[in-house]
Parts: C-alpha cells; sequence; structure tokens
C-alpha cells in the first residue's frame, strides 16, 4: 500500500479508538488497543463459529462425493463417435 493510505486507515483507527500512537522523533508508532478490540474481537466471534461449522459441512460433502466417484464412477457415459 501506498504511504498515504496507509496513513489515512491508522488515522481513521486512532479516531474510533481501536490503535494509541506516540511519537518517536519524526515517527509515529502505532500500537492496538486490545480494551477497545475486544467487543469486535467478541461480534466477529459469532461468525467465526458459524463458518467453521459451515465449512465443515462442506468438507463432508465434498468428501463423500469424492468417495462416491471413486465407488462408482463419474456417472456420465459418453459415446464414441466414428
Amino acid at each position: 500500500m501506498e504511504q498515504p493510505s496507509v496513513s489515512k486507515h491508522l488515522r481513521v483507527l486512532l479516531e474510533v479508538g481501536l490503535v494509541n500512537v506516540r511519537r518517536d522523533g519524526r515517527r509515529m508508532l502505532y500500537r492496538t488497543n486490545a480494551e477497545a478490540i475486544r467487543p469486535l474481537h467478541e461480534w466477529a466471534e459469532t461468525f467465526e463459529r458459524y463458518w467453521r461449522h459451515q465449512l465443515s459441512r462442506v468438507k463432508e460433502r465434498a468428501e463423500r462425493k469424492k468417495q462416491s466417484v471413486k465407488r462408482f464412477g463419474t456417472g456420465f457415459h459418453f459415446k464414441e463417435e466414428r
């Protein structure tokens, strides 16, 4: 990312309290504010559990399908043309 884009994103995070900043000479050092991020993390966890469950179901279906194809073939039969 370009430096101006990074600075803009960091400024937004600072304004909403998700990061803290301190100056070190000409540099600005940013640190995450764990207490401010905690509610966001907890909220996102509900979606993580949901998607983990959904992805497990997709994986199970794909594995069953793979086993079925190994046992019975693709189910497609092609007629040779002469």
